[in-house]
């Protein structure tokens, strides 16, 4: 029997808000425990409930800045007052182990990615099946004031100017169908030659014959 050993799959996943993507990444890493979704490091504060390790990285100012200064983020930005970055380490480590890790992140975050990991990786966008659906949802919170609805609103058509940045983009009409999609999706891209990284052996035996 061949025994098969595979590189991990860099997943991303990106979309306007409201448009499903939260709820599709939860549904991935609970359906394929292959699946590794990357946790963030942050300089905001714990909240209550949050787990160090889970849900992000707690570090300091200077303790984010001094990992920035020695390029240890394949991607990093700053929001409101607050850093945020994905780990360089923590991600090249499951790929190399043959786990797929996903990240959900805008279009900016997606372009930082691509550069530093050079291409290698896969991008997926999610578009509202129509606006007023995508109003609908970010309109669902009644104590939205309308302007932020419409800032809400504003930032999402931003997004969705960028769809043609990424390798698939899908219509995230039917939660479940679009689930299926990006399970066809991540299996045809484990099945990649540069991914299935025992082959060059296995042939080389085959030769020895």
């Amino acid at each position: 029997m061949v025994k098969i050993k595979n590189e991990g799959v860099l997943l991303v996943i990106s979309s306007p808000s409201g448009t499903g993507k939260t709820t599709i990444c939860k549904k991935l890493i609970e359906y394929d425990k292959n699946i590794h979704l990357s946790v963030s490091v942050t300089t905001r504060k714990k909240r209550k409930n949050e787990v160090e390790g889970k849900d992000y990285y707690f570090k300091t100012k200077k303790d984010f800045l001094n990992l920035k200064s020695e390029n240890s983020f394949i991607e990093d930005a700053f929001v409101f007052e607050n850093y945020y970055g994905t780990l360089k380490s923590e991600v090249l480590e499951n790929l190399k182990n043959g786990i797929d890790v996903l990240i959900d992140i805008d279009w900016q975050g997606t372009r930082q990615i691509t550069k530093a990991m050079k291409g290698k990786l896969i991008k997926i966008f999610l578009l509202p099946p129509s606006i007023n659906e995508l109003k609908k949802r970010l309109s669902k919170r009644n104590s939205d004031s309308i302007k932020e609805i419409n800032f809400r609103m504003s930032r999402a058509l931003q997004e969705i100017k960028h769809y043609d940045e990424y390798d698939y983009v899908l219509i995230n009409d039917n939660l479940d169908k679009t689930f299926r999609d990006i399970l066809k999706i991540l299996e045809t891209e484990r099945l990649k030659l540069f991914r299935q990284t025992y082959l060059f052996d296995f042939v080389k035996k085959l030769n020895l014959i």
